[in-house]
């Protein structure tokens, strides 16, 4: 049975049951929703001033062996992008997927997404529908419970009105 990543009702019904439970019990807590904070008009973050905010001066290696970063390589509709992140790491108490962040390069916002996981999620995964501003690279990064920070990106062409340019 190596190899089967095949997902069976059992297996989501279960996996609902644990994030139920978890919900009920309170262990699955959703972060507290602090109040909403206009950025100043005009103001622009590069990606390397968004990741130092973020992550310091922590190294983020290479993470291509257990990251999946599903992205188009072309997206006729900048505004309507479909990303997948897929980690291959266990999601045991003492080693799991902190958070998993999705960055635009180009966008005038470049970190457009982060996703908090817990163990009992059983699997590091998130998918979301982005804006991208631009042709530039797209970057998942995944944040370990230990603070290892590793990354995978690719290149997304955006053609506006689907003429390729």
């Amino acid at each position: 049975m190596t190899g089967d990543r095949r997902i069976s009702r059992r297996r989501v019904l279960r996996t609902l049951g644990v994030l139920g439970a978890a919900g009920a019990t309170g262990a699955l807590t959703l972060a507290v929703p602090r109040g909403a904070r206009a950025q100043q008009f005009g103001l622009q973050e590069t990606v390397q001033d968004g990741l130092q905010r973020l992550f310091g001066s922590r190294p983020i290696k290479d993470g291509a062996g257990i990251i999946k970063l599903d992205v188009p390589l072309i997206a006729e509709n900048g505004a309507v992008v479909p990303v997948s992140v897929e980690v291959s790491s266990p999601m045991a108490p003492n080693n799991y997927v902190k958070h998993i962040y999705i960055v635009a390069d180009r966008n005038r916002i470049p970190i457009i997404t982060r996703a908090t996981l817990v163990p009992e999620a059983g699997q590091a995964s998130v998918g979301a529908t982005v804006r991208l501003g631009e042709t530039g690279d797209v970057r998942a990064i995944v944040e370990q419970s230990d603070g290892a920070l590793l990354q995978v990106k690719r290149e997304v062409k955006v053609t506006v009105g689907g003429c390729g340019g």
